[in-house]
């Protein structure tokens, strides 16, 4: 079975989206993470608001190895209305979310990623379909924002490996 690894880039107070300049440059170590985590991917789920925002971005960047990566890899937008951008590779689930993340880890391939997403995210964790994390923990206490982690659920993982940069980032991978 194919499995569903989050990969999420958060503050040590567990903020992951907030305004401001809070996640420490740890230029090659986090390029090298980043690198490691995709490597196994070949399908990525987004939600709609990653999937506007990112269709304005990525398909132009040279930013690698994730421009190469997202722009060729298939994407799964979750969303109730049609984008209105487009862009390759893209299919947007017209049935229920969970249903159709079940089933496309049953389907034959590498990992199904999600990457930013914070809404989707969290559901995926409350259905207990995320099978291991890739998070990018920056040494700043931002105090305030989105958190991926907002549930009353308690749920176990098992590290499996954590690095270091330069700068204080951790990088912590969990399976559950």
């Amino acid at each position: 079975m194919r499995k569903v690894v989050l990969y999420h880039l958060m503050s040590l107070d567990g903020v992951a989206y907030e305004d401001g300049d809070w996640l420490a440059d740890d230029g090659p170590q986090l390029v090298a993470y980043l690198d490691r985590v995709i490597a196994t991917q070949d399908d990525v789920l987004l939600g709609r608001g990653t999937y506007d925002y990112w269709a304005g971005y990525w398909p132009t960047s040279d930013f690698q190895p994730f421009a190469g990566f997202i722009n060729g890899t298939r994407k799964h937008v979750v969303t109730s209305s049609v984008p209105t951008q487009e862009w390759a590779n893209s299919t947007l689930i017209t049935t229920p979310a969970h249903d159709y993340v079940t089933a496309l880890k049953q389907g034959s391939g590498g990992d199904i990623g999600v990457h930013g997403s914070i809404e989707l995210a969290r559901s995926l964790l409350r259905a207990g379909l995320v099978d291991e994390l890739r998070l990018v923990v920056a040494p700043s206490v931002v105090g305030h924002g989105r958190r991926v982690f907002e549930s009353d659920d308690v749920q176990s993982w098992t590290l499996l490996e954590v690095g270091r940069g330069k700068n204080g980032t951790l990088f912590l991978d969990y399976s559950r």
